[in-house]
């Protein structure tokens, strides 16, 4: 697995450091320090960035925080019906629940999919992994398979790889095939905000189920839906060198 434990460095961004402290992803950790809730020393700090060693005190909502011990890499088979967040105010199951009761690390997802969704999704307590998967600069690709309610129109295949523009957005796939009148094979580089299910919509095709099915040189294998299991130290290693890795 990558080494990065505290112990290989002495100072660290405030938003890494609480990524290391697997108290969310840094881009997450930013919006919390923006928000006040992050103090270091008794100081509450505003502005990521902040420099930060391991004999400083940081605490986020009052509660003092700490790097893990140990990096996990989770692979979950999510389920439709549960939403990627850490919380939710509207009381909605969430894909991370389903891993407590095997890992005592807080563990937040990498990327996301949305609740209608199901399929593969990473889950990890190491905000640098985390970072450099979610960068665009990694072009990690994510394949799905699409089920619709209804047939897919002849173009759609091809005018989704050329690009297509749905509310002055522009979504474009790596890749798609038509499995059957009513099945398609997409692969993402991106991955905006709900990309295929507004392509879809805009060509007045229902979906009937979307599954993410590989996230780079990761697929399904037996993995059942609600299943989950921790990656190999190969996998972590190749998703790594897939998202061309610099800073390991």
């Amino acid at each position: 697995m990558p080494d990065n434990t505290p112990s290989q460095k002495t100072e660290w961004r405030l938003q890494h450091y609480m990524a290391l402290c697997a108290v969310a992803s840094r881009r997450a950790s930013e919006e919390i320090i923006a928000q006040g809730r992050v103090c270091v020393n008794g100081v509450t700090i505003t502005t990521p960035g902040t420099k930060v060693t391991k004999n400083d005190t940081v605490t986020v909502d009052g509660k003092p925080i700490t790097p893990e011990e140990s990096m996990r890499y989770v692979l979950l088979n999510k389920p439709k019906g549960y939403v990627c967040t850490l919380s939710d105010d509207r009381g909605r199951p969430i894909a991370a629940d389903i891993l407590k009761k095997a890992y005592s690390e807080r563990l937040y997802n990498v990327g996301r999919l949305d609740m209608f969704s199901s399929g593969l999704i990473i889950f990890t307590n190491d905000g640098s992994f985390a970072a450099t998967l979610s960068h665009p600069s990694a072009e990690l690709e994510k394949e799905y398979i699409v089920d619709t309610s209804t047939n897919l129109p002849r173009s759609l295949c091809d005018d989704f790889k050329k690009g297509v523009r749905v509310d002055g957005v522009f979504y474009k796939c790596r890749d798609a095939e038509e499995l059957n009148a009513r099945r398609m094979r997409i692969v993402l580089i991106e991955g905006k905000n709900r990309e295929i299910r507004r392509v879809f919509q805009s060509y007045d095709v229902g979906i009937r189920r979307l599954v993410r099915v590989r996230i780079g040189s990761v697929g399904m294998g037996s993995l059942e839906e609600g299943q989950f299991r921790d990656l190999t130290s190969a996998e972590v290693n190749s998703l790594l060198r897939i998202a061309k890795l610099k800073d390991y």
